[in-house]
């Protein structure tokens, strides 16, 4: 059994960024970004990309990365999860012949990921025991002092909290959606990457970027130039 896989997943059918997973991010394919931090990395014994799309898998391969099979349709599609994807890349490598301790997917839109942050969550995965370990970020403003609006009047969602000021409520984190380190036997078996064993690792919010749309594309590329700049 060899130790550990990393596992892009970049299919080719985003809607709301037509060919998202390819388009040139500050001089290269966004993709390219997230292949190169987990070959720098040196933490997998292979570096692939999960994708049912001949471009994507050309551009993956030019990169570094393997594209041992193509995805199928279905979970290539928009409503597959990412658990999903996951699910079937592990069961074909196993129907190759190859199985793996550890995985770690990462997104293809994650220009963010680093060499440096991959290391820190695997070993983590490792030395702790946990099944998942994920970056996270606090939101900017507590959550629980947001408002409905319904009809154009508003009202707290959570009451308890209006007069409370925000420092003196419990900070609250989300998910960044880069990348999942995790012991495959234990997602095997949970079929999630969230569970009540995940550790987190904390980014900064300069580091943190859905990509959604034309106005979070620039503010990534600025965000990006800025963190490469410190």
């Amino acid at each position: 059994m060899e130790k550990a896989v990393a596992i892009i997943t970049a299919r080719g059918g985003s809607k709301r960024i037509p060919r998202k997973n390819i388009r040139d991010f500050c001089g290269k394919p966004i993709l390219s970004y997230s292949i190169e931090a987990a070959l720098a990395s040196g933490a997998f014994d292979e570096v692939m990309v999960s994708t049912e799309d001949a471009e994507i898998a050309g551009i993956a391969k030019q990169y570094g990365a393997k594209v041992p099979f193509l995805r199928s349709a279905a979970s290539a599609g928009d409503y597959a999860t990412t658990a999903e994807v996951l699910m079937e890349v592990l069961g074909q490598y196993r129907d190759m012949g190859k199985e793996f301790n550890y995985g770690c997917c990462i997104y293809p839109t994650a220009p963010f990921v680093t060499p440096e942050k991959i290391i820190k969550a695997m070993r983590l995965l490792e030395e702790k025991g946990v099944d998942s370990v994920i970056p996270v970020t606090a939101f900017s403003f507590p959550p629980m002092r947001g408002l409905w609006v319904e009809k154009g009047m508003v009202r707290y969602a959570f009451p308890e909290f209006a007069s409370k000021r925000s420092q003196d409520i419990q900070t609250m984190y989300h998910d960044c959606g880069q990348f999942y380190c995790f012991h495959i036997g234990a997602f095997m078996e949970k079929q999630n990457l969230v569970t009540d064993k995940t550790e987190v690792i904390v980014m900064p919010e300069i580091e943190v970027q859905d990509i959604d749309n034309e106005q979070d594309w620039r503010m990534a590329e600025i965000k990006f130039q800025l963190m490469v700049g410190m």
